[in-house]
């Protein structure tokens, strides 16, 4: 089995380093660096997706999918085309239905935001301003009870944007359990890796993944 690690928006793969030295067997785990992957090609979702399911696609199953806001919709979009493929699935601080009044006023401040910030980032600011845009239409609504594979749901506590879906993708998905990190904001695999590893650690365990 391999166990994929998935990156948000405006991270690295390196955001993941200590959550996968504390798994049983890290040698089991990757975290691809997601804009590698496309490999110039024009940055957008369908084009970053694409990439990232061929990616998974190149991998013997079973997978089990990890991923960040960003890289938790890439899992979900996943696990909905590919169920044979995915073992288990674990969403943190992921949107099921994108928020397109929220997606529009962080475009209306990123290009605001000097480019300096988003090189940082590892990103131009064109590309980061056209992949949030490219991403307004997205909705998994309608094919979320069709997840069947072991779940968990995280968010942190002082994560605001992302509560209202986490509890809404522990609903909607049938087989999903839902975790609050105390005290934890939007990045819980940088900011409470501990945390995180432990209930990682423990949803493992119980599924016997």
């Amino acid at each position: 089995m391999q166990n994929i690690f998935i990156h948000g928006l405006g991270q690295k793969p390196s955001s993941w380093d200590k959550i996968i030295s504390l798994m049983p067997e890290p040698a089991h785990s990757v975290c691809p660096d997601l804009f590698a992957l496309m490999n110039g090609k024009a940055t957008n979702y369908t084009n970053l997706y694409r990439s990232f399911a061929d990616y998974c696609n190149n991998m013997s199953a079973p997978l089990n999918l990890c991923g960040l806001s960003l890289g938790g919709v890439l899992a979900l979009n996943y696990a909905v085309d590919y169920p044979d493929k995915v073992q288990s699935l674990v969403l943190i601080a992921a949107q099921y239905k994108m928020p397109k009044i929220l997606l529009k006023l962080q475009n209306i401040i990123f290009k605001v935001m000097p480019k300096s910030v988003f090189i940082k980032m590892g990103f131009q600011k064109k590309d980061f301003i056209a992949l949030t845009k490219s991403m307004t239409e997205l909705n998994f609504s309608e094919k979320l009870k069709d997840i069947s594979c072991a779940a968990v749901i995280i968010c942190g506590e002082k994560d605001g944007a992302n509560k209202k879906a986490a509890i809404g993708l522990s609903k909607k998905i049938s087989s999903a359990e839902l975790h609050f990190i105390e005290n934890a904001g939007h990045e819980v695999n940088v900011n409470s890796p501990d945390i995180l590893a432990d209930i990682l650690l423990s949803f493992c365990q119980k599924k016997e993944i």
